[in-house]
């Protein structure tokens, strides 16, 4: 009895040493006292990109004469500013990010990640750091402007961005779409909206609200709380509905000193921050 409690203690304390080692192998990337963060710098209001640095944006590092801007440049600023550094930003293509983030190639990723199951297989999750419902958008002329439903949408052309739930989950559930190709970035889905090649587009409120100050032509379609909503499991909306940043597996340093941050901030705080992304994203003022 005593050896093979003394094989189980041995054995317990080898897996708490191989943990302990496992965290101290993942470096939390800020030793530099520069937070490297990528997005696609193209995802407005999320993030985008400008000739300058007005409305405090700041430089893209791997597009020189470029600068980013956006909620996701915000909410980076703030989180460094509360950590004493630097912020650099890089721009990476969606389906990079990820990647990107398991091979160190930066920091984390702040770029309107949902916080799905999927995705935190592979990378750690802080936040969130903003809270979207899912919603759809067609143009005011389009016999499905006054939708109220899934099932008005039936038999409608739609996309939405690639690799995200909205064109892998949602646009399955509405009966008889035809589901053109998966856009590579939001605005190649939302030229696809505005050119007529699609009846509408899925996609979160905030890119919506963005879009619909982009194009005056475009309408939200927000079935929310109704039965006609897109249909999910408790777990799977709150994963849905929850944005948040991404780093590597392991690495608690980072993790926690950014929830230390978003943890002060309120949905008030990200909805204003967010209203105000929209306001200035440079689009809004065509």
């Amino acid at each position: 009895m005593r050896r093979i409690l003394a094989i189980a203690l041995t054995m317990l304390l080898m897996l708490s040493l191989s943990v302990t080692a496992f965290a101290a192998e993942v470096p939390s990337g800020v030793e530099d006292g520069v937070l490297t963060i990528a997005m696609e710098c193209a995802y407005a209001p999320y993030n985008w990109t400008q000739s300058d640095d007005s409305n405090g944006a700041v430089p893209i590092s791997n597009v020189p004469g470029s600068y980013a801007n956006g909620y996701d440049v915000m909410i980076g600023k703030k989180i460094c500013e509360a950590n004493g550094w630097q912020l650099e930003v890089i721009q990476s293509d969606w389906d990079s990010l990820v990647p990107g983030v398991q091979t160190g190639t930066f920091d984390a990723v702040i770029a309107g990640q949902s916080m799905t199951a999927e995705r935190a297989e592979q990378v750690d999750f802080a936040g969130p750091y903003f809270y979207a419902t899912i919603v759809c958008l067609t143009t005011k002329n389009s016999p499905y402007a006054n939708a109220k439903g899934l099932a008005d949408l039936a038999g409608g052309s739609c996309t939405a961005q690639i690799a995200t739930i909205w064109y892998d989950t949602c646009l399955p559930q509405i009966t008889g779409a035809n589901m053109l190709t998966a856009a590579e970035t939001a605005p190649a889905m939302l030229m696809a909206l505005e050119t007529g090649m699609a009846d509408f587009v899925c996609t979160d409120m905030p890119t919506a609200q963005g879009a619909v100050a982009a194009y005056p032509d475009m309408v939200i379609l927000d079935f929310s709380g109704t039965d006609g909503d897109f249909q999910f499991t408790e777990q799977e909306r709150a994963e849905n509905v929850n944005i948040g940043i991404s780093m590597m597996k392991g690495n608690t340093v980072l993790h926690e000193a950014i929830d230390s941050v978003l943890s002060t901030m309120t949905v008030e705080d990200f909805n204003e921050l967010m209203a105000h992304a929209i306001e200035i994203q440079p689009l809004s003022e065509d």
